[in-house]
């Protein structure tokens, strides 16, 4: 039994359509061009280039961020934790090339748009956090430029230093004194 051209055609215009409609289903929402972005994923390494963390950014129902923390191979102790505000982690500068914290203008430490709590590494090198926050938007952390995870040495005094220490200088109320860079994770849609 041969078929017609027209039904030939028709039958394959339709296998097409049903692929196409399969293959959008099975992808997802993600597969439209004008779909929100609902999460970012940062894998933060190490100064050896090791996986040491990944950071997780989920939009809530809120509009709220949820910033989720999972670490290991960490130095134990409290660690400054903050958004960087260009997505470049460059060995070869000890993640100096992830710029200075996400900040609006204006903004000092303590008050800067990346700036999150302390991150606890336990005595076995894990950490896990979990912090809601409304002080930046995935937007925000997938600009142009990018953005980067930075877990710092020391841990981080957000600027409070009290009088009769003095006036907290440029450093301070730019960083919180959390010293070098030890890992360092560029921000990507997840």
């Amino acid at each position: 039994m041969s078929l017609s051209v027209a039904t030939r055609k028709l039958l394959l215009m339709t296998a097409l359509i049903v692929a196409v409609v399969a293959a959008v289903t099975l992808a997802g929402p993600g597969a439209t061009a004008d779909r929100k972005v609902r999460r970012a994923v940062a894998p933060v390494k190490d100064i050896n280039g090791k996986l040491v963390a990944t950071v997780t950014f989920t939009v809530q129902e809120s509009g709220m961020i949820h910033v989720s923390v999972w670490g290991e191979k960490l130095p134990p102790g409290f660690h400054g934790f903050h958004i960087h505000a260009v997505g470049v982690c460059d060995r070869a500068t000890k993640f100096m090339s992830a710029g200075g914290h996400l900040a609006s203008s204006g903004q000092t430490h303590g008050g800067h748009d990346g700036d999150l709590p302390v991150l606890l590494v336990n005595g076995n090198g894990t950490a896990r956090e979990r912090v809601n926050t409304d002080r930046f938007g995935l937007k925000q952390l997938l600009d142009v430029d990018g953005s980067a995870v930075v877990i710092h040495e020391l841990p981080d005094n957000y600027a409070n230093i009290p009088d009769r220490y003095g006036t907290p200088d440029t450093t301070t109320l730019a960083t919180g004194d959390s010293g070098g860079r030890i890992g360092c994770g560029v921000v990507d849609r997840g």
